[in-house]
């Protein structure tokens, strides 16, 4: 039977099976030379470089979508509650 690779790029895109280890998965997401994306330790794609301070700056930005997403969903729902029943008449 052949080996099937664990580890190698596929149209451009790397991907990695091997078993991750813990030394790995932090050398990976900090990679102070490198730029704001690196390979994922394990999967297929890329991943934040979290010495990259543009990659804190993608984080945060993420973050604050995230809470005024859940501050207006959470405004919506008060806001129903106060709200009374419509009549709707349909003439024909």
């Amino acid at each position: 039977m052949v080996d099937k690779p664990t580890s190698g790029s596929l149209f451009g895109i790397p991907y990695n099976f091997e078993q991750p280890s813990l030394k790995r998965m932090l050398s990976t997401y900090w990679q102070p030379g490198e730029g704001m994306l690196v390979e994922k330790p394990f999967g297929v794609g890329y991943t934040l470089n979290l010495a990259s301070w543009r990659s804190w700056v993608v984080l945060a930005v993420a973050g604050a979508l995230w809470w005024q997403g859940n501050q207006s969903a959470r405004e919506a729902e008060f806001d129903d509650e106060d709200e009374e029943p419509v009549e709707v008449v349909v003439e024909d």
